[in-house]
Formats: structure tokens, sequence, C-alpha cells
């Protein structure tokens, strides 16, 4: 986690360890900052978002939510596809439609030949997980019209300044690239989304009334307040505020540019040591993700590498993931040059 989460974080569990009558007002009160915090670095309005304690979560309720087909990749992230499918297998109001690709890649151009009247949205990850690759929001949005754009922004969010303003559902975790921590996160929804979506898992805080309901069954909040089961953990609900406030302060194009640089270093230490690049290089396809392919004959050698200096990476489908922060310290790329530099002297076996 950031500082920022941490203090936070220390801040109100002092609070509560210490609590006195009327303390609790601290903790009451961090659902709405949480939801103005979220919509300074996304462009949505405060009430056009709800807490959620992870992506998958708030995927779920979106995708539960739509009367129609979902055009999305089998490849994306696993918390899309599967939510699609469960969706369609329970609710039978639509069912996925499984889009080709470009070499993994969802792009305004292969989408454009593969919709018809029944898709009612189209699903996208902002950012790849394998291949790193930045979506076209904006050409997306001209193409498909006025689906519903649903946006996993996971890997991206906090990390490059997107137009998520274009999509109608976004919906993203705190504990990647803004560090709030694990059990954050946040559904954004458009009025578009809103007037489409079905809340189906519509739980008990999810109403319009002010208090508590009793001895009744209210229906569903006429916002994105409908889409939540119960309560959030304020603890965590402080922790994603404190780390968006700081990242609004810093401004996420600054982010953005600090991690570009960082990005072009870590390709052409690559490109000095021979290792293919298999993520995106032009910086307008790109985010925070720079994807290494070895060969399945160098993988361990190159992990090994990394492991042996320090370098904490992930490997999935036999390549090798690299994501540095806009915090990633000159010694920390000098880290990562060394363990280059001993994977590039070593002899394949």
């Amino acid at each position: 986690m950031g500082r920022a989460a941490l203090d936070e974080e220390a801040g109100l569990r002092h609070v509560l360890e210490h609590v006195r009558f009327g303390a609790l007002a601290v903790t009451d009160g961090q659902h709405e900052r949480v939801k103005r915090a979220v919509a300074a670095v996304t462009g949505f309005r405060p009430d056009q978002v709800v807490f959620q304690p992870n992506t998958t979560q708030a995927l779920t309720h979106a995708v539960f939510g739509v009367t129609g087909d979902i055009a999305l990749s089998l490849g994306e992230f696993p918390a899309l596809p599967f939510a699609v499918q469960r969706a369609s297998e329970v609710l039978k109001v639509g069912a996925p439609r499984w889009i080709g690709t470009d070499h993994g890649r969802v792009t305004p151009g292969n989408l454009r030949d593969q919709l018809d009247s029944r898709v009612a949205a189209v699903a996208v990850s902002l950012v790849d997980y394998r291949t790193g690759y930045l979506a076209d929001l904006d050409g997306i949005r001209q193409v498909i019209g006025d689906r519903l754009l649903i946006v996993d922004a996971m890997q991206g969010f906090g990390v490059v300044d997107a137009p998520l303003h274009l999509a109608d559902v976004v919906a993203a975790g705190g504990q990647k690239w803004v560090r709030a921590g694990w059990g954050t996160g946040f559904l954004a929804l458009s009025d578009r989304a809103l007037d489409r979506l079905t809340p189906v898992w519509s739980g008990w805080t999810g109403t319009d009334s002010p208090t508590q309901p009793m001895d009744e069954v209210l229906p569903p909040a006429r916002g994105a307040s409908a889409f939540q089961l119960t309560n959030g953990d304020p603890v965590a609900q402080a922790r994603l505020a404190a780390a968006l406030e700081q990242l609004a302060d810093l401004g996420v194009d600054l982010v953005q540019e600090k991690v570009a640089s960082t990005v072009s270093r870590i390709i052409d230490l690559a490109d000095e040591h021979g290792i293919p690049i298999a993520s995106p290089r032009a910086e307008d396809e790109r985010a925070g993700i720079v994807v290494l392919d070895p060969g399945a004959d160098r993988l361990t050698a190159l992990t090994a590498a990394l492991h042996n200096h320090g370098i904490s990476a992930t490997t999935r489908d036999g390549r090798v993931r690299l994501s540095p922060h806009a915090s990633t310290s000159e010694e920390t790329l000098e880290m990562l040059a060394s363990a280059l530099v001993s994977f590039a002297t070593t002899s394949p076996l």
C-alpha cells in the first residue's frame, strides 16, 4: 500500500480503538468521501458512483443488469467472461458474444463487423492484463454507437489518463496502481447505464430510504446506490479515498508521464539485452505494463535472474510482466539492469 492509504488506515484504527460517543461520525462519512474522490479522477458525478470491495463484484453487478447480448473477448481477464457467462446461464435475457481480436487486442476495427442489433453492450479492459495494450475508448465508443460500454479499468486505473467519461460502466479496484490495498474498489455508472441496467444484486442498503428499512422490502434506489449489497468497510473506503485524493492532487497526467518514461527505459534495457517485447511500444497503445517474451527455453533463466536481484514480476503464459509505478526508483532500475545482464550472460542449457 502507499503511504497515504497506510496513514489513513492507522488514523481510523486509532479512532476505532479509542471510540467515544460521536466518534463514529468519522467512519460514517467515508462512503460519501470515497464517492467524491472517485468522481474527481473519473469524470463521473459522485451520485453515479458506488463503493465496491473489488473489481469483480462491481463488474458482476453491471453485467447481471444488462438485457441483451454482451460482446467481449474470451481473452479478457476472467472476471468479465465469468460474470457474463453466469448472467446468461441464470437470467437468460442475453448471451455472451465472443468476439475475435487482433492478436489479443480489442480494437474499433475488429469490433465494427462483429456487432448486430442483439448486442446491447460491449465489455473491454482499459488495459489488457496479458499484452499491456491500452484500449482506444474513443474509437470504440464511436463504433458501438449508443450501446453500453462496460470497462474493466483495473489494469490502467490511476496510471493512464484515459477518457473514462466515454464509458457507461467503469469498474476498478484500488489495490494495484493507486496502492489503496485490498478490499477497495468502485462502480461508476452513466445516466444511460442507470436507465438501462436492472439492479439484480440490490441489498437492503441499496434503497432510497434515509434510514434502515424495517418490516418492509423497499424497491431499489433510482441511482448507482442500488448496486450494492450492504454497507462497505469504512476503513477500506478511507484508504481508497485518501489514495485517490493524493492522485487528484498530483494529477493522473503527471503519473502517466512518469510511468511512461520508466516504461521506455525498461523497453530500452530489454532491447539492449536482446529480450523480445510482447507489449506495445507506442506510448498511445500502452500504460504501465511491459511484457517480456524470452521464449520457453529461456523463461526459467529470466525469472530466476529477476528473483535473484530482488525484482518482483508476474509470469503468465510463458511471458514475464513488469509493472513500474511512479515511485519506482533509480535503484530499482539498476537492480533490473543487473538482472538482465545476468540473464543475458547465462548460457542456455
